[in-house]
């Protein structure tokens, strides 16, 4: 539906930056996990990472209605949904006190549909003012959830300052869960000023997720001719029920699967598996809890970011089937040296950088391919389906990392080694079916 005028197109990506920024809170969930595994919750390690999970799966598998959705209702609807449905979620969160499943519903299920409904909007939206730079609105469409991350982690969890030569350049900051006075409400009044927070901003970056005028083009911009062999390069227009006819629906789940599974895995264990690496090593465990955080909430969320615009630019001048390749296989090759890296803080710092900088990739890289692929007009509908793979993906990598780590005597190390080289496969083998893949031919398939 077409229910755009022809505004400046650099508003669509002001309003897509705005929404995801509170999208990522999803990926801030370790910052209260610590809190959560003490009183007055004490839910277990395990219930934590439910919590969690439901939250990605719910976020994936409602994009599928979302998408749909966008072929009936106007974006700035779903988008506006979105966010009153995510905060809402979280500020029904504020007032259920400590029980488990009351937060697997409202922050699991509630908070993640509201995502999912979000989420595919500016995508949806900005490919379609931005079908010359496919790549590069993709990326800087999705690179608010990777930076939102770190926002919502550090305003909640604080900061210690940066000064040099005696010069304060950023003031320490205690974080909200410290200043807030009732220690046993810390959390549930986090949860109700971020939800206030999410529905507002939501809001406001709804306003201009609006499809462009049917007829509309860049100026001085031509659509490319097909390549030849029949590459779609979004020429060919296929609805859902054609696109899932087709191998290279099925290439894409598998590759984004082995992406998300990767990505997902170390955001859920990176801070446990680095205590325990450094640990083994001598280090005090508030050191070594310190280096974890960090690389965690700066090193891994500020690459997660970049990445997605990264990855996004790279691919619009290296073409996407060899970005999907490059990252595959650099993000296969250093999950099977994380483990090792894991024992030196520096090393631990690098690893987490590529590993975030390569996750945060797969949010620029499929939703365009998927656009290359399967055409512009059904983008929404489309990438929801091959965004499921991230719901699967959410479960598989935590719960897999978290089964190792339970065989575990103590703090044992070695338990994380078994769970990073089957990520690492994963991305290798997404590396190799990366230069298999081939776009659906012209004719094969009416659009």
């Amino acid at each position: 539906m077409s229910d755009g005028k022809a505004m400046n197109r650099r508003l669509v990506v002001v309003g897509a930056i705005l929404i995801q920024l509170c999208l990522g809170a999803i990926y801030a969930w370790s910052v209260f996990t610590p809190y959560l595994t003490k009183a007055p919750y004490d839910f277990t390690a395990t219930q934590s990472q439910v919590i969690f999970s439901v939250g990605l799966a719910s976020f994936a598998f409602v994009m599928i209605l979302a998408g749909r959705m966008l072929g009936k209702f106007s974006p700035r609807m779903i988008a506006a949904l979105g966010g009153l449905v995510m905060g809402g979620g979280y500020i029904a969160a504020s007032f259920t006190g400590t029980n488990f499943l009351a937060q697997v519903l409202t922050i699991g299920l509630i908070g993640g549909a509201g995502i999912g409904l979000a989420y595919v909007v500016p995508i949806a939206v900005g490919v379609k003012w931005f079908p010359d730079k496919k790549g590069m609105l993709t990326g800087l469409a999705v690179a608010g959830f990777g930076f939102g991350a770190l926002i919502w982690i550090k305003l909640a969890g604080g900061w210690p300052g940066i000064s040099i030569a005696g010069t304060t350049l950023l003031a320490p900051f205690e974080g909200l869960i410290s200043l807030l006075r009732d220690e046993n409400q810390r959390i549930g009044e986090v949860f109700l000023w971020y939800g206030i927070v999410y529905a507002v901003i939501v809001l406001i970056g709804s306003i201009w997720m609006v499809n462009p005028p049917a007829d509309y083009q860049p100026k001085g911009w031509t659509p490319p001719p097909p390549k030849p062999g029949g590459a779609a390069t979004g020429a060919v227009n296929l609805s859902s029920t054609e696109m899932l006819r087709t191998p290279q629906f099925y290439g894409l789940w598998f590759m984004f699967a082995a992406g998300a599974m990767t990505g997902l895995m170390v955001i859920g264990c990176i801070a446990l598996f680095g205590i325990d690496a450094l640990r083994s090593k001598g280090m005090e465990e508030t050191a070594a809890k310190d280096i974890s955080s960090t690389a965690m909430a700066v090193f891994f969320a500020l690459a997660n970011g970049l990445g997605r615009i990264g990855w996004g630019m790279i691919s619009d001048k290296l073409g996407r089937k060899a970005s999907l390749f490059v990252m595959f296989a650099s993000q296969g090759a250093v999950m099977f040296l994380f483990y090792a890296m894991g024992f030196h803080p520096w090393l631990f710092y690098l690893g987490a950088t590529i590993i975030g900088f390569n996750f945060g990739g797969n949010f620029a890289l499929f939703p365009a391919a998927t656009a290359d692929f399967f055409g512009n007009k059904n983008v929404g509908a489309n990438y929801g389906w091959v965004f499921s793979s991230y719901g699967v993906g959410g479960i598989v990598g935590p719960v897999l990392a978290g089964y190792f780590k339970s065989t575990a005597v103590g703090g044992e190390p070695s338990a994380w080694l078994p769970p990073f080289i089957i990520a690492g496969i994963a991305c290798l083998a997404a590396a190799v079916l990366a230069l298999l893949l081939k776009s659906p031919k012209h004719g094969r398939i009416e659009g």
